[in-house]
């Protein structure tokens, strides 16, 4: 028999909200150990004792096979002198401390409590809020660490006897799981008319009628309330679009299950996981054919995603015959931030909602829907969100204390606490002031509860970003250092820091607008560098925009720039001959007319040519709708390429193909065939550059919001490949600027370990 000894192990990782403790506690007492475990701000402390061989065993299952929904990041262990003599294995309180563990983000209900919910003899048969240590609520509802009732939203909902009796069980899966509740003790949800009057009777039923007859529901959920109507009733729909002022925007929708999905979508077996995950993002998926429900989605394809709580599952499964798919969409005013509280949405959404299936447990930190696409086995991300935040991206170096500001447009931000990257959740539009009051909560939020103190700070180089007024004046409030960092190199950095790669590459960032070190617009970029610096090798030739901002919206105004500089007729441009009259005069003169290198730019103007469309009614949905026109069986022919050099810049020449593609629209070839040349064109640029830029063959890294266009990622990735050469893409946070933080992140962090000396709040780096 081996000898008695005792340990002490602290484990680091998402370990708290997750069943860590209970099934450590089952695992001591089935290998007959003894001792104590407690979560503590930095995790999870225990101490064990017991033979050599089961001390062993412990550690080795521990390692191999924890609970499911655990991330553990590492185990410390400690031979402790001598024994204590414990007769037993405990759970103790938990200790608070100036370290920080990690958070596990919301997750679906489980198999196990979804069975509950359908069972009549179960005593939380249709109770909406049931969970257990596998599912739940966790970060929306959390105040602070350790993770324990007291600290959560749920502390206003005391456990009656039967569910204390759950969380002290070692046998249940239930046992301190903090959320604990069940009709007797837990949240209520309820059914208000459009004026916030309650109605007697089952609230989820009323719901479910009020869909079935066409009205549009705020639905509250766990990280905000939504906006829902029958996704089969297009008069219902075209209500909801018109009363949310949404006119073109793809709208998501929640079905009852993957077998109802299939209905509407295409449904790959990895796919299918992804929507079956505890995560449960909205999965961008393709259309059976892709002029199918245009009411809902104009391009190919839908936004999908299936019930994430258990009220959802419950108003989906048709008991008072309501619809099984529903268009499910953030119940906000335009521009603002998703509502949370029910006295808001009862005020914020009069005139559009008819009804509201409201609860009574407090959102505390606000989080929307995820949004990503499963491209080649792996998540491409446009929003980064529910089910993911505040899980954070592991860096190759330390970046603890480093706060990235990230950018205007698509906001976020990320905290560095040793090698974790917290990126904030989805935040939105800066320029909005509701939007940048959740921006300085969140991050508040972040700071508490991950135990971080800023130290250095960076933000855009653009000084009219309100991302980077609140880092002018977080470093001028505290006397911090500051530096600012070029949009496109931090969109570099960011893709190498996804991958953990250190650098050098050479970086294709392709977006809409990021300022340059030139002080131009820049969005059609090829760099070479790492986190240390860059050096830009190429660029697109500038797109005049007359109007300067007014040009992203009106994009007829970007049509007559293209022609206009082409040496084209301008009567082409889907304008009023008085404002074309206007507009060619301020480009001749060369008034109000900035010049912008973007990528994203071309989108929208080539699109307005083919189409003859004079505006769009979100910035960017030129180039969704330009992509949206390809078609797998129409092919397309690139179009010839022409540079010219200018101050050690390679530009790509637009003009030949901007004829050549205008002769084609004259012709009457198809708008999917154009449409496709325009993007082999741009594949075939991405390639002619990387040949002429690259002598050494450095790893190309693909970032910014182009790159969330499928056809480009496809053709750009698989022409560098064929060619040899190898290429890094985004795998855990988006391309576009919602993941420009990470990047930013990087660079200031690596500046520090390498002996940067970072100098007054207003430091400029030198590229």
């Amino acid at each position: 028999m081996s000898e008695i000894a005792r340990l002490r192990l602290t484990v680091s990782g998402i370990v708290q909200g997750v069943g860590f403790r209970p099934f450590l506690h089952r695992l001591a007492n089935r290998l007959g150990l003894c001792g104590w475990v407690r979560n503590t701000a930095a995790g999870v402390e225990l101490e064990l004792e017991g033979s050599e061989d089961a001390l062993q065993a412990f550690q080795r299952t521990l390692r191999d096979s924890p609970p499911p929904l655990a991330v553990i990041e590492e185990i410390r262990c400690e031979a402790l002198d001598g024994t204590r003599g414990d007769t037993t294995f405990s759970i103790l309180p938990s200790e608070a401390g100036e370290g920080a563990t990690l958070v596990s983000p919301d997750l679906a209900p489980c198999p196990a409590c979804l069975s509950e919910l359908t069972d009549p003899h179960d005593r939380r048969h249709r109770y909406p809020f049931l969970n257990c240590t596998d599912c739940g609520p966790r970060f929306s509802i959390l105040r602070d660490l350790p993770y324990d009732r007291s600290r959560t939203s749920m502390a206003a909902f005391p456990m009656c006897s039967d569910c204390a009796a759950e969380y002290g069980d070692l046998t249940s899966r239930r046992y301190h799981a903090q959320p604990d509740c069940c009709p007797v003790c837990g949240p209520r949800a309820w059914f208000c008319e459009a004026d916030g009057a309650e109605l007697p009777g089952d609230a989820v039923a009323l719901a479910q009628q009020s869909l079935a007859a066409g009205k549009l529901v705020a639905v509250k959920g766990s990280g905000g309330i939504h906006l829902a109507c029958d996704a089969r009733n297009q008069e219902a729909v075209r209500r909801l679009r018109e009363r949310k002022h949404r006119p073109g925007k793809p709208l998501a929708v929640m079905c009852r299950d993957t077998e109802t999905a299939r209905r509407f979508c295409r449904i790959s077996a990895e796919e299918q996981s992804l929507l079956e995950s505890p995560r449960r993002p909205i999965v961008l998926l393709k259309k059976h054919h892709p002029d199918d429900f245009p009411e809902w989605s104009a391009t190919g394809t839908i936004g999908v995603f299936l019930p994430y709580t258990p009220l959802h599952v419950l108003l989906l499964d048709g008991s008072a015959g309501g619809p099984d798919t529903l268009i499910f969409t953030s119940a906000n005013r335009p521009g603002e931030p998703v509502l949370i509280e029910n006295e808001d949405a009862v005020e914020a959404l009069a005139g559009i909602a008819d009804g509201y299936l409201l609860h009574d447990r407090p959102i505390v930190n606000r989080c929307d829907d995820s949004v990503l696409r499963l491209w080649r086995g792996s998540p491409v991300f446009f929003r980064r969100s529910r089910g993911y935040a505040p899980q954070p991206v592991l860096l190759p170096f330390d970046a603890t204390g480093v706060i990235a500001f990230g950018a205007e447009q698509k906001a976020s931000f990320a905290a560095g606490r040793e090698r974790h990257a917290f990126l904030s959740q989805h935040i939105g539009d800066l320029k909005n002031a509701a939007v940048l009051d959740h921006y300085h909560s969140a991050l508040e939020t972040y700071l508490r509860l991950f135990r971080i103190r800023p130290t250095v700070l960076v933000c855009d180089r653009h000084p009219d970003y309100f991302s980077a007024r609140e880092a002018q004046e977080t470093a001028e409030r505290f006397s911090l250092p500051l530096l600012r960092v070029q949009h496109h190199w931090a969109h570099l950095c960011a893709c190498l820091a996804d991958n953990r790669f250190s650098g050098p590459a050479f970086g294709i960032v392709w977006d809409g607008t990021g300022l340059g070190t030139d002080g131009s617009i820049w969005g059609g970029e090829f760099l070479t560098g790492g986190f240390d610096g860059f050096v830009r090798m190429g660029s697109l030739r500038p797109v005049l925009l007359p109007g300067g901002d007014a040009a992203v919206r009106e994009i007829g105004r970007i049509a007559l720039s293209l022609l206009w500089d082409a040496g084209l007729s301008p009567e082409n441009a889907p304008l009023p001959p008085a404002k074309r009259t206007a507009l060619t005069a301020m480009l001749e003169k060369g008034i109000a007319c900035p010049a912008a290198s973007s990528i994203g730019r071309l989108f929208d103007g080539v699109y307005s040519l083919l189409t003859g469309t004079p505006s769009v009614s979100y910035e960017g949905e030129g180039a969704v709708l330009l992509e949206a026109m390809l078609r797998p069986d129409v092919p397309g022919t690139p179009y010839p390429l022409a540079f010219y050099e200018e101050d050690g810049v390679r530009r790509f020449d637009f003009r030949p193909m901007l004829r050549a593609l205008v002769r084609d629209r004259d012709a009457g070839l198809p708008l999917a065939a154009i449409a496709r040349s325009f993007h082999e064109t741009l594949c075939d640029l991405a390639l002619a550059q990387y040949r002429a830029l690259n002598p050494d063959r450095l790893p190309v890294a693909l970032s910014g919001g182009v790159f969330l266009n499928q056809a480009l990622l496809d053709g750009i990735t698989d022409r560098l490949t064929a060619a040899g050469y190898p290429v890094l893409t985004h795998r855990r946070v988006s391309p576009g600027d919602e993941g420009l933080c990470l990047g930013q992140l990087a660079i200031a962090a690596w500046k520090r370990r390498n002996n940067h000396v970072f100098g007054s709040s207003t430091e400029n780096p030198i590229h």
